[in-house]
């Protein structure tokens, strides 16, 4: 999936490899992770399968640069994965894996965990600074009109965050309610 990421990236225009890392960080990172030594070992392989090809930049006072461009090739390559309908079937979820299990864990550490995500935030400004990033990029390519779909997958992030809150919200009273019935447990116990 990364690499036709990086495809699509570059199916916009010219990049060096710190470009590419810089529009992951400002607006796909919302979805999709990369770590730069990930990004430069998809070029390479990119690179020699002929679907993009890079250009070496000397320059003066700092140092030289690589610029990547997708070539016929990548660009079919990149046509070919859009028009791949078989997405993976089912949710891999780290997130379920883990709750899944928390019942070996005390009910206060869960709920501490459940709060604690709960108040983390992707949007924290509910998609404005991601709004702003795609309205930046948007600007900078011949073809305004392909932002609308960075913008339904900006909205996309934005609802399952709202979903998440609530689902959390939700794990939270439950665990509430099963530490008052096992506090009231414990206490009818007690002699």
């Amino acid at each position: 999936m990364l690499k036709h990421g990086i495809l699509g990236l570059l199916n916009y225009d010219d990049k060096t490899g710190y470009e590419i890392m810089t529009v992951f960080r400002d607006s796909l990172n919302h979805f999709w992770t990369a770590q730069t030594s990930q990004i430069y070992r998809e070029l390479q392989a990119m690179e020699q399968a002929g679907w993009i090809r890079e250009t070496h930049i000397p320059q003066t006072g700092k140092p030289d640069k690589n610029l990547y461009a997708i070539t016929p090739a990548g660009q079919e390559e990149l046509v070919r994965w859009l028009r791949d309908n078989n997405l993976p079937e089912g949710i891999r979820s780290p997130l379920l894996m883990k709750t899944f299990f928390l019942g070996e864990l005390p009910v206060e550490e869960n709920l501490a965990f459940f709060r604690a995500m709960r108040d983390e935030s992707v949007f924290p400004d509910e998609g404005k600074q991601a709004a702003a990033s795609a309205d930046f990029y948007r600007q900078a390519i011949d073809h305004p009109e392909k932002a609308v779909y960075w913008m339904l997958t900006i909205e996309f992030g934005r609802m399952y965050e709202k979903m998440q809150r609530k689902w959390c919200d939700y794990c939270i009273r439950t665990l509430e309610d099963l530490q008052h019935k096992q506090d009231k447990e414990k206490k009818e116990r007690e002699p």
